[in-house]
């Protein structure tokens, strides 16, 4: 497991590497900033699994800096490391992992790498099941690509427009896409002629692309040019975001044997379809694969619920407010879970960040009835 850390002060920096490597021997620590800018650098060189980041630096604050690395990298945890316990709220309204106090306690840092061993063992172990025997391409999320027994990989594209259009050709694999729809789609506003020869080279760029991440001929993967359109054939590969369905859709009923399963194979949808890109054309694709996620993850928390696993359920609802934020349902529902787990705290925090989305965000209101419940709550003194 990778991680940066990141604190303006060179001291910090040397006595958290070493409560870290004191604390977790399979936490590999590949970069160590000062300069914020610099950090934003390594994240998308070195794609760490986790990142510890001060909040309080001159400059910028590691608020903004944790946005920023999110964007770059989705799927990184973040731990915040902070003498300001004022910021707490807003680093859980960030999702973040978690968050340490300074100075930092060595009981309090082993449970938050606990946490980061089960965040991180779950969705990869999930997420290597997909790939099987077979060459993955993975789409849920950033593109990616997964050679049988390797890492996944990011392409490097030449070009945004050669990125899209193997994108497109993905979501309609395996039957051709008419060249003047390809023209029409990517270059709107150039002449034919022009059009065409960026087609071309688009087209060129992206074999070459394939090549690079030895996905061409080794895996069976083919881009093949008709005469009057073009065609992705994937031979034997398979997309992530196929695969995941089929799957949940296999699992069948959920009920106490199925659980487990149910869980590490939602750890696997990893992002929305083609989400960092935001193409028009994959959102009716993007809703659907984002609303069967929602309805597992709520059936999911509702078992662990009334199973009385409420820890299970706390995760699996934060792991629904870190993707949908605007799901008010699930702000609610973790107020009442930790009531019941009698985190007072947990409740506050829940509410504010809710009415902090509803009515600047959304310039809404919160619902009555989660202002009658809150209310209520306080008045008997938080129980």
């Amino acid at each position: 497991m990778k991680a940066i850390l990141v604190d303006d002060e060179p001291l910090a920096l040397r006595s958290l590497r070493k409560a870290l490597n004191r604390e977790m021997e399979e936490l590999e620590i590949v970069g160590e900033y000062t300069d914020p800018e610099e950090a934003i650098g390594g994240v998308a060189e070195l794609r760490p699994d986790v990142a510890f980041l001060d909040i309080h630096m001159p400059g910028t604050d590691g608020l903004r800096l944790g946005e920023r690395i999110r964007t770059a990298l989705p799927n990184i945890e973040i731990v915040f490391v902070t003498g300001y316990d004022q910021y707490a709220v807003k680093a859980f309204e960030l999702y973040a992992l978690d968050y340490i106090m300074k100075p930092v306690n060595d009981q309090r840092l082993r449970q938050t790498l606990e946490r980061v061993r089960e965040k991180r063992a779950a969705p990869g172990a999930a997420r290597q099941s997909l790939a099987a025997n077979v060459p993955l391409i993975r789409c849920l999320g950033q593109i990616r690509f997964q050679l049988p027994g390797s890492e996944e990989q990011v392409p490097r594209w030449r070009t945004s427009k050669a990125q899209e259009l193997f994108a497109y050709l993905l979501h309609h694999r395996d039957r051709a896409v008419g060249r003047s729809d390809l023209l029409e789609l990517l270059w709107p506003e150039v002449e034919q002629t022009k059009a065409a020869q960026h087609l071309y080279t688009a087209i060129y760029h992206i074999r070459q692309t394939l090549k690079a991440c030895k996905m061409d001929d080794a895996v069976s993967v083919r881009m093949g040019e008709l005469e009057m359109g073009y065609r992705l054939d994937l031979g034997e590969a398979c997309v992530d975001a196929e695969v995941w369905e089929r799957r949940m859709t296999e699992l069948g009923a959920l009920n106490e044997s199925t659980a487990a399963a149910y869980e590490r194979l939602l750890e696997a949808y990893t992002g929305d379809y083609f989400a960092p890109h935001g193409y028009l054309w994959a959102e009716h694709e993007r809703e659907h694969l984002r609303t069967f996620w929602l309805n597992k993850m709520n059936k999911l928390a509702l078992f662990y619920e009334q199973s009385n696993q409420r820890e299970k359920a706390v995760e699996i609802r934060r792991r629904i407010q870190r993707r949908c934020p605007e799901e008010e349902n699930s702000y609610f529902a973790l107020m009442k879970l930790y009531d019941a787990l009698g985190d007072q705290r947990g409740v506050e925090v829940q509410y504010w960040m809710l009415k902090e989305w509803v009515e600047k965000e959304l310039d809404l209101s919160i619902s009555d009835e989660i202002v009658r419940w809150y209310e209520r709550w306080r008045s008997v003194g938080k129980k």
